[in-house]
Protein backbone atom coordinates (compact mmCIF):
# COMPACT_ATOMS: atom_id res chain seq x y z
CA UNK A 1 0.00 0.00 0.00
CA UNK A 2 1.70 3.21 -0.91
CA UNK A 3 1.29 6.14 1.77
CA UNK A 4 -0.15 9.28 1.37
CA UNK A 5 2.33 11.23 2.12
CA UNK A 6 3.81 11.02 -1.78
CA UNK A 7 1.03 12.87 -2.81
CA UNK A 8 0.89 15.75 -0.24
CA UNK A 9 2.70 17.98 -2.85
CA UNK A 10 0.36 17.50 -5.34
CA UNK A 11 -2.56 17.94 -3.00
CA UNK A 12 -1.13 21.35 -1.70
CA UNK A 13 -0.50 22.60 -5.27
CA UNK A 14 -3.90 21.43 -5.96
CA UNK A 15 -6.14 22.94 -2.86
CA UNK A 16 -3.99 26.46 -3.14
CA UNK A 17 -4.72 26.68 -7.00
CA UNK A 18 -8.13 26.40 -5.89
CA UNK A 19 -8.17 28.69 -3.21
CA UNK A 20 -7.03 31.39 -5.80
CA UNK A 21 -9.69 30.31 -8.24
CA UNK A 22 -12.39 30.46 -5.27
CA UNK A 23 -11.45 34.53 -4.67
CA UNK A 24 -11.40 34.89 -8.39
CA UNK A 25 -15.27 33.41 -8.78
CA UNK A 26 -16.28 34.56 -5.83
CA UNK A 27 -15.57 38.35 -6.41
CA UNK A 28 -17.76 38.61 -9.48
CA UNK A 29 -20.25 35.92 -8.51
CA UNK A 30 -23.33 38.55 -9.60
CA UNK A 31 -21.90 39.18 -13.23
CA UNK A 32 -21.06 35.41 -13.91
CA UNK A 33 -24.80 34.60 -12.91
CA UNK A 34 -26.27 37.00 -15.65
CA UNK A 35 -23.91 35.58 -17.87
CA UNK A 36 -25.07 32.45 -17.33
CA UNK A 37 -28.66 34.07 -17.61
CA UNK A 38 -27.31 35.77 -20.50
CA UNK A 39 -26.31 32.48 -22.15
CA UNK A 40 -29.41 30.99 -22.16
CA UNK A 41 -28.90 28.34 -19.13
CA UNK A 42 -31.81 26.25 -18.28
CA UNK A 43 -33.88 27.47 -15.23
CA UNK A 44 -36.98 27.55 -13.71
CA UNK A 45 -38.97 30.64 -14.63
CA UNK A 46 -40.10 32.75 -11.54
CA UNK A 47 -37.78 31.17 -9.40
CA UNK A 48 -35.12 32.88 -7.20
CA UNK A 49 -32.92 31.20 -4.78
CA UNK A 50 -31.91 33.82 -1.65
CA UNK A 51 -29.72 34.02 0.68
CA UNK A 52 -30.32 36.57 3.92
CA UNK A 53 -27.35 38.27 6.09
CA UNK A 54 -27.04 36.44 9.22
CA UNK A 55 -29.25 37.56 11.88
CA UNK A 56 -32.61 39.24 9.81
CA UNK A 57 -35.59 38.72 11.36
CA UNK A 58 -38.79 37.61 9.60
CA UNK A 59 -40.23 41.04 9.04
CA UNK A 60 -36.98 42.17 7.64
CA UNK A 61 -37.02 39.19 5.12
CA UNK A 62 -40.38 40.14 3.96
CA UNK A 63 -39.68 43.44 3.58
CA UNK A 64 -36.71 42.55 1.66
CA UNK A 65 -38.76 39.80 -0.46
CA UNK A 66 -41.39 42.40 -1.66
CA UNK A 67 -38.82 44.46 -3.42
CA UNK A 68 -39.09 41.36 -6.18
CA UNK A 69 -42.98 40.36 -5.32
CA UNK A 70 -41.31 37.64 -3.80
CA UNK A 71 -43.61 34.70 -1.92
CA UNK A 72 -42.14 32.56 0.45
CA UNK A 73 -41.74 28.96 -1.42
CA UNK A 74 -39.34 26.82 0.39
CA UNK A 75 -36.77 26.48 2.94
CA UNK A 76 -33.04 25.52 1.80
CA UNK A 77 -31.56 26.45 4.97
CA UNK A 78 -29.27 23.74 6.32
CA UNK A 79 -31.18 23.19 9.56
CA UNK A 80 -33.98 23.22 8.19
CA UNK A 81 -35.26 25.16 11.37
CA UNK A 82 -38.04 27.34 9.96
CA UNK A 83 -36.28 30.13 12.02
CA UNK A 84 -37.78 33.75 10.18
CA UNK A 85 -38.96 33.24 6.85
CA UNK A 86 -38.04 29.89 5.87
CA UNK A 87 -34.06 30.24 7.70
CA UNK A 88 -31.05 31.75 5.96
CA UNK A 89 -31.99 30.24 2.32
CA UNK A 90 -35.23 30.45 0.93
CA UNK A 91 -36.80 29.41 -2.11
CA UNK A 92 -38.89 32.26 -3.63
CA UNK A 93 -41.30 32.77 -6.54
CA UNK A 94 -40.86 35.80 -8.01
CA UNK A 95 -43.51 38.21 -10.53
CA UNK A 96 -44.22 41.64 -11.78
CA UNK A 97 -40.55 41.63 -13.60
CA UNK A 98 -39.01 42.19 -17.04
CA UNK A 99 -36.46 39.46 -16.41
CA UNK A 100 -34.96 37.70 -13.46
CA UNK A 101 -32.23 39.46 -14.18
CA UNK A 102 -34.10 42.40 -12.82
CA UNK A 103 -35.97 40.28 -9.41
CA UNK A 104 -32.15 39.71 -8.92
CA UNK A 105 -31.36 43.56 -9.01
CA UNK A 106 -34.07 44.76 -6.72
CA UNK A 107 -32.96 41.69 -4.11
CA UNK A 108 -29.40 42.88 -4.29
CA UNK A 109 -30.03 46.19 -3.50
CA UNK A 110 -31.53 45.04 0.16
CA UNK A 111 -28.58 45.55 2.56
CA UNK A 112 -30.42 42.14 4.72
CA UNK A 113 -29.98 40.19 1.33
CA UNK A 114 -26.52 38.23 0.55
CA UNK A 115 -27.25 37.16 -2.80
CA UNK A 116 -29.99 35.81 -5.08
CA UNK A 117 -29.53 33.55 -8.08
CA UNK A 118 -31.65 31.44 -10.59
CA UNK A 119 -32.99 27.53 -9.07
CA UNK A 120 -31.02 26.20 -12.29
CA UNK A 121 -32.21 23.30 -13.91
CA UNK A 122 -29.46 20.22 -14.80
CA UNK A 123 -29.38 16.21 -15.80
CA UNK A 124 -27.56 13.80 -15.12
CA UNK A 125 -23.96 13.53 -17.78
CA UNK A 126 -24.40 8.01 -17.98
CA UNK A 127 -11.75 -11.49 -9.35
CA UNK A 128 -15.04 -11.66 -9.17
CA UNK A 129 -17.34 -14.74 -10.27
CA UNK A 130 -19.61 -12.32 -11.88
CA UNK A 131 -20.96 -13.04 -15.13
CA UNK A 132 -20.31 -9.89 -16.56
CA UNK A 133 -16.86 -9.47 -15.46
CA UNK A 134 -15.73 -13.08 -16.15
CA UNK A 135 -16.99 -12.60 -19.69
CA UNK A 136 -14.84 -9.87 -20.61
CA UNK A 137 -17.51 -7.05 -20.47
CA UNK A 138 -16.19 -5.03 -17.09
CA UNK A 139 -13.19 -3.66 -18.63
CA UNK A 140 -13.75 -1.03 -16.44
CA UNK A 141 -12.72 -2.64 -13.77
CA UNK A 142 -9.82 -4.87 -15.17
CA UNK A 143 -6.09 -4.21 -14.44
CA UNK A 144 -3.00 -5.04 -16.45
CA UNK A 145 -2.89 -8.15 -14.56
CA UNK A 146 -6.30 -9.06 -14.14
CA UNK A 147 -7.94 -11.87 -16.14
CA UNK A 148 -9.48 -10.93 -18.47
CA UNK A 149 -7.06 -8.05 -18.44
CA UNK A 150 -7.47 -4.76 -19.80
CA UNK A 151 -4.28 -1.46 -18.93
CA UNK A 152 -6.71 1.00 -19.45
CA UNK A 153 -8.94 -0.23 -16.90
CA UNK A 154 -9.40 1.27 -13.42
CA UNK A 155 -7.11 -1.35 -12.06
CA UNK A 156 -9.51 -2.26 -9.62
CA UNK A 157 -9.52 -6.36 -10.09
CA UNK A 158 -5.80 -5.73 -9.08
CA UNK A 159 -7.14 -3.98 -5.83
CA UNK A 160 -9.56 -6.96 -4.98
CA UNK A 161 -6.41 -9.25 -5.55
CA UNK A 162 -4.48 -7.72 -3.08
CA UNK A 163 -4.80 -9.05 0.54
CA UNK A 164 -7.57 -6.05 2.09
CA UNK A 165 -9.87 -7.47 -0.91
CA UNK A 166 -12.51 -5.76 -2.12
CA UNK A 167 -15.00 -5.22 0.95
CA UNK A 168 -15.52 -1.25 1.79
CA UNK A 169 -17.16 -2.79 5.85
CA UNK A 170 -19.69 0.55 7.02
CA UNK A 171 -18.08 2.90 4.27
CA UNK A 172 -21.00 4.57 3.12
CA UNK A 173 -21.33 6.76 -0.37
CA UNK A 174 -24.44 8.81 -1.46
CA UNK A 175 -25.64 8.70 -4.96
CA UNK A 176 -27.46 12.25 -5.60
CA UNK A 177 -28.83 11.59 -9.05
CA UNK A 178 -32.31 9.76 -10.21
CA UNK A 179 -33.33 7.28 -7.93
CA UNK A 180 -31.62 3.95 -7.46
CA UNK A 181 -32.82 0.06 -7.47
CA UNK A 182 -32.08 -0.96 -4.06
CA UNK A 183 -33.88 -4.00 -4.46
CA UNK A 184 -32.24 -5.20 -7.57
CA UNK A 185 -30.00 -8.96 -7.02
CA UNK A 186 -26.72 -6.91 -7.59
CA UNK A 187 -27.39 -3.83 -5.22
CA UNK A 188 -29.69 -5.32 -2.12
CA UNK A 189 -27.36 -6.40 0.06
CA UNK A 190 -25.21 -3.31 -0.46
CA UNK A 191 -28.79 -1.12 0.09
CA UNK A 192 -28.21 1.22 3.03
CA UNK A 193 -30.74 1.54 5.66
CA UNK A 194 -30.70 4.67 7.68
CA UNK A 195 -30.47 3.30 11.42
CA UNK A 196 -32.38 6.56 12.65
CA UNK A 197 -35.87 5.38 11.18
CA UNK A 198 -38.50 2.70 11.34
CA UNK A 199 -39.40 2.02 7.98
CA UNK A 200 -43.47 2.41 7.45
CA UNK A 201 -44.19 4.18 11.19
CA UNK A 202 -45.25 7.59 8.55
CA UNK A 203 -42.71 9.18 11.59
CA UNK A 204 -39.54 11.28 11.29
CA UNK A 205 -38.26 9.46 13.61
CA UNK A 206 -34.77 10.67 13.25
CA UNK A 207 -35.68 14.52 13.83
CA UNK A 208 -34.52 15.56 10.20
CA UNK A 209 -37.60 16.75 8.52
CA UNK A 210 -38.48 13.69 6.71
CA UNK A 211 -40.81 10.59 7.82
CA UNK A 212 -39.51 7.11 6.50
CA UNK A 213 -36.29 8.08 5.01
CA UNK A 214 -35.19 4.57 5.60
CA UNK A 215 -33.02 4.05 1.79
CA UNK A 216 -32.68 8.05 1.21
CA UNK A 217 -34.92 10.71 0.02
CA UNK A 218 -36.47 11.97 -3.31
CA UNK A 219 -36.60 15.70 -3.16
CA UNK A 220 -37.92 15.60 -6.61
CA UNK A 221 -41.07 14.21 -5.72
CA UNK A 222 -41.14 14.84 -1.87
CA UNK A 223 -40.88 11.43 -0.50
CA UNK A 224 -39.48 8.54 0.90
CA UNK A 225 -39.51 6.63 -2.43
CA UNK A 226 -36.08 6.56 -3.95
CA UNK A 227 -36.94 3.96 -6.61
CA UNK A 228 -39.48 4.73 -8.99
CA UNK A 229 -39.26 2.45 -11.46
CA UNK A 230 -37.57 2.02 -15.07
CA UNK A 231 -37.06 5.40 -15.20
CA UNK A 232 -34.81 5.23 -12.69
CA UNK A 233 -31.96 3.52 -14.90
CA UNK A 234 -29.37 6.32 -14.86
CA UNK A 235 -29.16 6.67 -10.83
CA UNK A 236 -29.33 2.29 -11.11
CA UNK A 237 -26.41 2.05 -13.50
CA UNK A 238 -24.30 4.67 -11.24
CA UNK A 239 -25.01 2.59 -8.10
CA UNK A 240 -23.32 -0.83 -9.47
CA UNK A 241 -20.48 1.11 -10.64
CA UNK A 242 -19.82 1.91 -7.33
CA UNK A 243 -21.30 -1.08 -5.14
CA UNK A 244 -22.69 -3.88 -7.56
CA UNK A 245 -22.11 -7.01 -5.11
CA UNK A 246 -19.22 -9.05 -6.05
CA UNK A 247 -18.55 -12.85 -6.18
CA UNK A 248 -21.80 -13.72 -6.06
CA UNK A 249 -22.10 -15.19 -9.44
CA UNK A 250 -23.95 -13.07 -11.12
CA UNK A 251 -24.16 -9.98 -13.09
CA UNK A 252 -21.29 -7.10 -12.10
CA UNK A 253 -18.95 -6.05 -9.65
CA UNK A 254 -18.51 -3.09 -8.54
CA UNK A 255 -15.22 -0.85 -7.42
CA UNK A 256 -16.50 -2.11 -3.72
CA UNK A 257 -18.12 -5.19 -3.14
CA UNK A 258 -19.80 -4.48 -0.09
CA UNK A 259 -19.97 -0.28 0.32
CA UNK A 260 -22.95 0.75 1.61
CA UNK A 261 -25.17 2.89 -0.89
CA UNK A 262 -27.81 5.08 0.62
CA UNK A 263 -30.01 7.80 -2.40
CA UNK A 264 -30.93 10.76 -2.67
CA UNK A 265 -33.19 11.59 -5.67
CA UNK A 266 -33.43 14.77 -7.13
CA UNK A 267 -33.62 14.06 -10.89
CA UNK A 268 -37.15 13.17 -12.30
CA UNK A 269 -38.67 13.17 -15.42
CA UNK A 270 -37.70 17.05 -16.61
CA UNK A 271 -34.35 16.38 -14.95
CA UNK A 272 -33.76 18.05 -11.63
CA UNK A 273 -33.33 21.80 -9.55
CA UNK A 274 -30.68 23.17 -7.83
CA UNK A 275 -32.97 24.22 -4.83
CA UNK A 276 -33.68 20.01 -4.64
CA UNK A 277 -29.50 19.64 -5.51
CA UNK A 278 -29.17 21.98 -2.31
CA UNK A 279 -31.42 19.68 0.01
CA UNK A 280 -29.32 16.57 -1.48
CA UNK A 281 -25.85 17.85 -0.64
CA UNK A 282 -27.45 18.71 2.73
CA UNK A 283 -28.92 15.58 2.84
CA UNK A 284 -25.99 13.38 3.41
CA UNK A 285 -23.78 16.38 5.17
CA UNK A 286 -26.72 16.19 8.31
CA UNK A 287 -27.06 12.54 8.35
CA UNK A 288 -23.05 12.42 8.70
CA UNK A 289 -23.10 15.22 11.12
CA UNK A 290 -25.89 14.05 13.49
CA UNK A 291 -25.84 10.67 13.07
CA UNK A 292 -22.13 9.54 12.90
CA UNK A 293 -23.07 7.79 9.55
CA UNK A 294 -19.40 7.16 7.63
CA UNK A 295 -20.14 8.84 4.93
CA UNK A 296 -17.47 9.39 2.94
CA UNK A 297 -18.52 10.70 -0.39
CA UNK A 298 -21.11 11.60 -2.76
CA UNK A 299 -21.36 10.62 -6.43
CA UNK A 300 -22.99 13.40 -8.32
CA UNK A 301 -22.82 12.00 -12.10
CA UNK A 302 -25.10 15.58 -13.61
CA UNK A 303 -24.56 19.02 -14.38
CA UNK A 304 -25.71 22.06 -16.28
CA UNK A 305 -27.05 25.34 -15.77
CA UNK A 306 -24.91 28.30 -14.09
CA UNK A 307 -22.95 29.21 -10.92
CA UNK A 308 -25.06 28.75 -7.78
CA UNK A 309 -23.60 30.52 -4.84
CA UNK A 310 -26.04 28.31 -2.64
CA UNK A 311 -24.84 25.11 -4.00
CA UNK A 312 -21.28 25.72 -3.50
CA UNK A 313 -21.87 26.35 0.14
CA UNK A 314 -24.07 23.16 0.53
CA UNK A 315 -20.85 21.30 -0.85
CA UNK A 316 -18.59 23.30 1.23
CA UNK A 317 -20.45 22.31 4.26
CA UNK A 318 -20.03 18.57 2.61
CA UNK A 319 -16.17 19.39 2.64
CA UNK A 320 -16.41 20.80 6.45
CA UNK A 321 -17.96 16.68 6.85
CA UNK A 322 -15.23 15.43 5.51
CA UNK A 323 -17.78 14.45 2.19
CA UNK A 324 -16.09 14.12 -1.10
CA UNK A 325 -17.96 15.94 -4.23
CA UNK A 326 -17.04 13.61 -6.81
CA UNK A 327 -18.75 15.38 -10.15
CA UNK A 328 -19.30 14.08 -13.58
CA UNK A 329 -17.47 16.81 -15.90
CA UNK A 330 -19.78 16.31 -18.39
CA UNK A 331 -20.50 15.34 -22.32
CA UNK A 332 -20.10 17.96 -24.69
CA UNK A 333 -16.30 17.55 -25.58
CA UNK A 334 -16.20 21.30 -24.47
CA UNK A 335 -12.63 22.80 -22.14
CA UNK A 336 -14.68 23.27 -19.20
CA UNK A 337 -11.10 25.49 -18.43
CA UNK A 338 -12.83 27.77 -20.83
CA UNK A 339 -16.33 27.61 -20.73
CA UNK A 340 -16.85 26.66 -16.65
CA UNK A 341 -19.46 23.60 -15.99
CA UNK A 342 -21.08 23.19 -13.16
CA UNK A 343 -21.37 21.56 -10.32
CA UNK A 344 -17.75 19.67 -11.35
CA UNK A 345 -16.18 23.45 -11.70
CA UNK A 346 -16.93 24.81 -8.15
CA UNK A 347 -13.62 25.31 -6.28
CA UNK A 348 -14.58 23.64 -3.18
CA UNK A 349 -11.73 21.58 -2.00
CA UNK A 350 -13.57 18.31 -1.76
CA UNK A 351 -14.63 18.45 -5.41
CA UNK A 352 -13.54 15.39 -7.71
CA UNK A 353 -13.97 16.23 -11.10
CA UNK A 354 -13.69 13.23 -13.46
CA UNK A 355 -13.12 13.12 -17.55
CA UNK A 356 -13.88 9.73 -19.36
CA UNK A 357 -11.86 7.42 -21.31
CA UNK A 358 -12.42 4.77 -23.61
CA UNK A 359 -11.11 0.55 -23.17
CA UNK A 360 -8.13 1.45 -25.63
CA UNK A 361 -6.81 4.75 -23.08
CA UNK A 362 -8.52 7.86 -25.07
CA UNK A 363 -9.90 10.91 -23.93
CA UNK A 364 -13.84 10.02 -24.80
CA UNK A 365 -14.83 12.13 -27.58
CA UNK A 366 -17.85 13.50 -26.14
CA UNK A 367 -15.77 14.06 -22.63
CA UNK A 368 -15.32 17.44 -21.39
CA UNK A 369 -11.95 17.98 -20.05
CA UNK A 370 -9.87 20.35 -18.55
CA UNK A 371 -6.07 20.70 -17.44
CA UNK A 372 -6.99 23.12 -14.04
CA UNK A 373 -11.00 22.35 -13.90
CA UNK A 374 -10.67 18.66 -14.64
CA UNK A 375 -8.81 16.28 -12.22
CA UNK A 376 -8.85 12.77 -13.63
CA UNK A 377 -9.58 10.31 -16.29
CA UNK A 378 -11.74 7.19 -15.42
CA UNK A 379 -13.25 4.22 -17.50
CA UNK A 380 -16.43 5.83 -19.01
CA UNK A 381 -17.32 4.05 -22.36
CA UNK A 382 -19.25 0.79 -23.18
CA UNK A 383 -19.67 0.34 -19.09
CA UNK A 384 -22.11 -2.27 -18.39
CA UNK A 385 -23.98 -2.24 -15.08
CA UNK A 386 -27.35 -2.92 -13.03
CA UNK A 387 -30.51 -1.13 -14.63
CA UNK A 388 -34.22 -1.89 -13.74
CA UNK A 389 -35.96 -3.90 -16.70
CA UNK A 390 -39.44 -3.72 -17.63
CA UNK A 391 -40.84 -7.71 -16.87
CA UNK A 392 -44.57 -8.69 -18.54
CA UNK A 393 -47.39 -6.26 -19.67
CA UNK A 394 -50.30 -4.59 -18.48
CA UNK A 395 -51.69 -5.95 -14.86
CA UNK A 396 -48.87 -8.24 -14.89
CA UNK A 397 -45.97 -5.98 -15.40
CA UNK A 398 -43.43 -5.73 -12.63
CA UNK A 399 -39.80 -4.27 -12.67
CA UNK A 400 -36.94 -6.79 -12.45
CA UNK A 401 -33.28 -6.57 -12.31
CA UNK A 402 -31.11 -6.16 -15.52
CA UNK A 403 -27.81 -5.18 -17.02
CA UNK A 404 -26.85 -2.78 -19.73
CA UNK A 405 -23.67 -0.87 -21.61
CA UNK A 406 -24.09 2.87 -21.06
CA UNK A 407 -21.91 5.61 -22.04
CA UNK A 408 -20.65 9.45 -20.29
CA UNK A 409 -18.82 10.73 -17.53
CA UNK A 410 -21.68 9.79 -15.46
CA UNK A 411 -20.08 6.27 -15.91
CA UNK A 412 -16.49 7.36 -15.19
CA UNK A 413 -17.51 9.44 -11.67
CA UNK A 414 -18.69 6.04 -10.08
CA UNK A 415 -15.50 4.57 -9.90
CA UNK A 416 -13.72 7.32 -8.48
CA UNK A 417 -16.26 7.55 -6.01
CA UNK A 418 -16.44 3.42 -5.82
CA UNK A 419 -12.70 3.76 -4.95
CA UNK A 420 -12.93 6.36 -2.93
CA UNK A 421 -14.61 4.29 -0.14
CA UNK A 422 -12.61 1.61 -1.07
CA UNK A 423 -9.91 4.09 0.06
CA UNK A 424 -11.83 4.97 3.35
CA UNK A 425 -11.99 1.62 4.27
CA UNK A 426 -8.29 0.51 4.04
CA UNK A 427 -7.48 3.83 5.94
CA UNK A 428 -9.48 4.70 8.75
CA UNK A 429 -9.92 8.10 9.48
CA UNK A 430 -8.85 9.96 6.69
CA UNK A 431 -9.94 12.97 5.79
CA UNK A 432 -11.56 14.18 2.45
CA UNK A 433 -8.53 15.74 1.60
CA UNK A 434 -5.98 12.62 2.36
CA UNK A 435 -8.58 10.71 -0.27
CA UNK A 436 -8.43 13.24 -3.07
CA UNK A 437 -4.49 13.27 -2.70
CA UNK A 438 -4.31 9.71 -2.39
CA UNK A 439 -6.60 9.59 -5.90
CA UNK A 440 -5.23 12.19 -7.18
CA UNK A 441 -2.06 11.21 -6.33
CA UNK A 442 -1.89 7.82 -8.07
CA UNK A 443 -3.14 8.53 -11.46
CA UNK A 444 -1.63 6.55 -14.35
CA UNK A 445 0.27 9.05 -16.76
CA UNK A 446 -1.84 8.63 -20.32
CA UNK A 447 -1.05 10.37 -23.14
CA UNK A 448 -4.62 11.23 -24.57
CA UNK A 449 -4.86 13.23 -21.03
CA UNK A 450 -1.55 14.91 -21.08
CA UNK A 451 -2.84 18.66 -20.96
CA UNK A 452 -6.58 17.59 -20.34
CA UNK A 453 -6.62 17.04 -16.69
CA UNK A 454 -4.63 18.18 -13.96
CA UNK A 455 -3.41 14.82 -12.95
CA UNK A 456 -2.42 14.32 -16.42
CA UNK A 457 -3.58 10.97 -16.09
CA UNK A 458 -6.43 8.13 -15.53
CA UNK A 459 -7.68 6.17 -12.12
CA UNK A 460 -5.58 3.09 -10.33
CA UNK A 461 -7.28 1.99 -7.89
CA UNK A 462 -4.29 -0.67 -7.17
CA UNK A 463 -1.80 2.49 -6.30
CA UNK A 464 -3.25 2.79 -2.43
Amino acid sequence: MKSILRTSALAAATLAALGLASTAVAGGRSDLVRAHLDQGRPHVAGELIVKFRDGTDAVAQQRAMGRANGAFRDNLSPSRSGRGVGGDVALLSVKGHRSLADAIAALEADADIEYAEPNWIVNHSATSNDTLFTGGNLWGMYGDASSPANQYGSQAAEAWAQPEGATCGNVVVGIIDEGYMYTHEDLAANAFKNPGEIAGNGIDDDGNGLADDVYGWDFDGNNSSVFDGTADDHGTHVAGTIGGVGGNGKGVAGVCWSVRLMGAKFLGSRGGTTANAIKAVDYFTDLKLRHGLNIVATNNSWGGGGYSQALKDAIDRANAANILFIAAAGNSGANNDATAAYPSGYTSPNVIAVAATTSVGGLASYSQYGATTVDIGAPGSGIVSTVPVAQGKGKKATVGSGYASYNGTSMATPHVAGAAALYAYRNPGSTAAQIKAAILGSAVPTPSLQGKVLTNGRLDVSGY
